[in-house]
């Protein structure tokens, strides 16, 4: 049974087992309900509660295990002269996975499957057809691993819908068997939703767990294969693919760093002013048209921002300035990017800087006023510091999302990985670099494709440490405001 028909008998099951509650109770006092301790609707819920919510986790459990699990068995019946040189085994289980996936397909599609799998170019072109790309043509073994990595999921999938279904069941009858007029089936509602709560406010933080979990991981598997002293330490970016590579990490870091500070350089100053005129000067009329057309900017599709600095903006630093003043005659440069990003992340820094700056105490700015500060001052000297905290939060929103952007830089700045001062220079960034080393042939098996790992745990590492350095500035200007 697929995902969807298992999921709806269940939430099917749930609200049957809804309305037997209810009725249950309702039932066991002869229908006056002041002998209940709860109100018939609570017997209800916890009654759908513990029929869906087991099965749905069981359900969630199951298909995060079971790669790991219906894998193994097709993974052995890949034959070692099946795998290509220098190719892992990753890489044509991917293929096999493909396969499988495309002779369901094909299948479904009412083809006949047999003659197929005799001829393993004509089932490599039937799959290439259906939009199943291989990076080989399919072998005896790759296609036994195929038929058995099918047979394996739709023997699991049958065992999780019965098992899922008879866990549905089993707290069905669990929940109804409960049902007294004594029973606290309030209480009991609100601890099953107070874990409900707990779970959900836990995806965030395991989410967090795995993705820097991955990160390390692959990154443990880089250094085992390339040194780190020349990760870390050579200026140098020239993967090769075939051996010989240079990896070096600063010029990434650099271009990184050198496109963001234009972005934030063009985007605080304006967006922090245009928030306190927004704030404290602007009318109501005024206000009500420049603050959505600001944050129209927010929504304008980053490949457009591309197209703006690729066709426009680019051009037109090249001839007006870096060409006369004999810096470049490029048109994919630093300054190209850093302006149109920091274009982009103006309404991060001024929308959110408004609000902060309206939601300090119109009390603060009376006091202010009332001993004889002009509004100016009151601005400088008191709403800022009080909404500090804010705008530094908004300034750190905007920097991040300046640090992780990509497709700008690749239209704007160009690929080149290089340490230059000349922000007429076509630079790159980190994440340009993680996007074309893991562009095409994914296999994770080379260093010139586990160094995107490396790349994306230093990234992260370095928007951590200006989280940590916003934080430290907002408590040490907190302590001294208070």
């Amino acid at each position: 049974m697929s995902l969807g028909p298992l999921t709806l008998i269940i939430l099917a099951l749930g609200l049957a087992g809804y309305l037997i509650g209810r009725r249950r109770a309702i039932a066991q006092v002869a229908g006056d309900i002041r002998k209940l301790h709860s109100l018939p609707p609570f017997y209800g819920r916890i009654t759908a509660l513990l029929t869906v919510v087991p099965a749905l986790f069981l359900i969630a459990a199951w298909l995060l295990a079971e790669p790991a699990f219906i894998e193994t068995k097709a993974l052995s019946l890949i034959a070692a002269e099946d795998i290509p040189a220098g190719k892992s085994a990753a890489l044509v289980m991917a293929d096999v996975r493909r396969v499988a996936d495309g002779v369901a397909r094909l299948q479904d599609s009412g083809i006949e499957i047999a003659p197929l799998l005799a001829s393993p170019s004509a089932l490599k072109t039937a799959l290439n057809g259906a939009a199943i790309v291989l990076e080989t043509e399919p072998t005896v073994s790759t296609l036994a691993a195929a038929a058995a990595l099918r047979d394996a999921l739709a023997s699991s999938r049958f065992a999780l819908s019965i098992v899922a279904l008879l866990l549905a069941a089993l707290g069905l009858g669990f929940a109804l068997s409960r049902i007294t007029p004594e029973y606290r089936a309030r209480n009991a509602t609100e601890r099953f939703a107070m874990w409900l709560l707990v779970a959900s406010s836990l995806v965030a933080v395991l989410t967090t767990v795995g993705i820097v979990g991955s990160l390390l991981f692959e990154t443990i598997h880089f250094f085992q294969i390339y040194p780190a002293a020349d990760f870390f330490f050579s200026t140098e970016w020239n993967p090769q693919f075939r051996g010989g590579s240079s990896l070096g990490l600063w010029p990434l870091v650099w271009g990184t760093l050198y496109v963001s500070a234009i972005a934030l350089v063009v985007a605080v100053p304006i967006g922090l002013m245009s928030a306190i005129y927004l704030a404290e000067y602007a009318s109501r009329t005024t206000r009500s048209w420049v603050k959505p057309a600001i944050e129209i900017l927010a929504g304008i599709p980053t490949i457009v921002y591309g197209l703006f600095a690729l066709i426009t903006v680019g051009p037109l630093l090249r001839d007006y300035f870096a060409a006369p003043l004999g810096l470049g005659n490029s048109s994919s440069s630093v300054m190209t990017a850093g302006l149109v990003m920091g274009i982009m992340v103006i309404p991060f820094v001024s929308s959110l800087s408004d609000d902060i700056i309206n939601a300090v105490p119109q009390s603060l700015r009376d006091g202010s006023l009332g001993i004889g500060a002009t509004p100016s001052e009151t601005i400088r000297q008191v709403v800022i510091p009080a909404a500090l905290p804010g705008i530094v939060g908004a300034v750190l929103l905007a920097a991040s999302r300046a640090i992780g952007e990509t497709m700008i830089v690749v239209m704007g700045a160009g690929a080149a990985a290089k340490l230059s001062l000349n922000p007429f220079e076509a630079m790159t960034t980190v994440t340009v670099k993680i996007v074309s080393q893991l562009t095409g042939d994914t296999e994770f098996a080379s260093p010139e494709t586990l160094v995107a790992f490396a790349l994306g745990l230093t990234l992260f590492t370095l928007t951590l440490a200006l989280n940590i350095l916003a934080l430290i500035i907002v408590r040490k200007y907190r302590e001294q405001y208070e």
